[in-house]
């Protein structure tokens, strides 16, 4: 991994970073892309979440699977495609959520950076993946490193909102030990906004009004989720 970690986030990832597993995964990325393998997001986006999102700065966590694997669609954040890239379907369900549980209207976009730099941390399991193949990086080394993220955010005393859509985030979170019901923080669980899935309880969720009531109650803010 080339990229270098924010200064918020240097002391709480030095020392997975500096583990034989994590050389190893910037060995193999290194070895993908010379063997002329397309790597998204491109070098120097791939710690994007953890740049725009300081670790004093998180109220909410949103955790993904892995990056998009389309051309342009991955840029650091999860479920956010950079400005002028077309909604892919979840985050098309994800702003039809958001109009029906505040009466924010879809945006024209799908640029979620406004969010991350009011303290959402939006982090995928896997922060690489190669073009054209879904899950392609799960299982060489992220999770150890976005693990310590998590755990770093849910040590932390100020209360925070994770929210975990689908069964790949809810179990990330459950290896988390700090993440148990009754504690300091609110977890909520829905299904992936995925059109396989949203019907399933995804759509009337309400996940956004949740945060910022809890938000609002802990004397943290409210999340501006208009875009």
């Amino acid at each position: 991994m080339s990229d270098a970690v924010p200064p918020s986030w240097q002391a709480v990832l030095h020392p997975v970073l500096t583990t034989p597993e994590a050389r190893r995964l910037g060995g193999w990325l290194k070895a993908e892309e010379d063997a002329g393998k397309q790597v998204f997001p491109p070098r120097g986006q791939r710690l994007r979440a953890l740049e725009l999102t300081p670790l004093d700065s998180v109220k909410v966590v949103i955790l993904g699977q892995d990056p998009y694997h389309g051309p342009g669609q991955a840029h650091g954040l999860s479920f956010s495609v950079p400005q002028g890239v077309r909604q892919p379907p979840s985050l098309v369900n994800i702003f039809k959520e958001l109009q029906s549980d505040l009466g924010i209207a879809p945006p024209a976009h799908g640029n979620l950076e406004a969010w991350a730099q009011q303290g959402v941390l939006l982090l995928n399991n896997s922060l690489t993946v190669e073009s054209g193949q879904a899950a392609s990086h799960a299982g060489r080394g992220w999770d150890a490193i976005t693990d310590a993220v998590v755990a770093a955010v849910a040590a932390r005393e100020e209360p925070t909102v994770f929210i975990l859509w689908g069964s790949h985030a809810q179990a990330k979170a459950a290896r988390i030990s700090e993440l148990r019901e009754g504690s300091r923080h609110l977890i909520l669980r829905s299904p992936h906004p995925s059109p396989l899935s949203s019907h399933r309880g995804f759509f009337g969720s309400r996940p956004f009004s949740k945060a910022n009531a809890f938000l609002e109650e802990h004397g943290r803010g409210a999340i501006d989720w208009r875009l």
